[in-house]
């Protein structure tokens, strides 16, 4: 289960930015999770309890969002949405496209408590 050590990891960065920023406590994490991340958003929800307890950021609200799978068309140039399973072109329907979004893993918010 390496949403385990996955878990593991953004804990330790939350706890480094919390500190940072002279936090008592961390309320919110944002993530932005990529269908072609290798990352599985349930797992990864169902670990975070695990690797929380005892961290600042023990009681802290997970949430997962979901990152579009985007596409730049090499032939016409286009930026479009496509499928984990079918990166084509949604503009004229090319294979030759690169991925822009789709595969991040991305600690996009913090909500933190911080003393006055």
């Amino acid at each position: 289960m390496h949403e385990l050590s996955i878990c593991q990891a953004l804990l330790d960065q939350v706890e480094r930015i919390a500190t940072e920023h002279g936090a008592s406590g961390v309320e919110r994490i944002l993530l932005r999770v990529g269908p072609l991340s290798g990352v599985e958003g349930s797992l990864l929800r169902h670990a975070y309890p695990l690797a929380a307890a005892g961290t600042i950021a023990e009681t802290a609200e997970l949430v997962i969002e979901a990152a579009p799978v985007r596409v730049a068309c090499g032939d016409c140039g286009a930026e479009s949405h496509a499928t984990p399973n079918r990166l084509l072109c949604g503009a004229c329907g090319s294979y030759k496209t690169r991925l822009v979004s789709g595969d991040e893993l991305l600690l996009a918010n913090l909500e933190l408590t911080i003393p006055d």
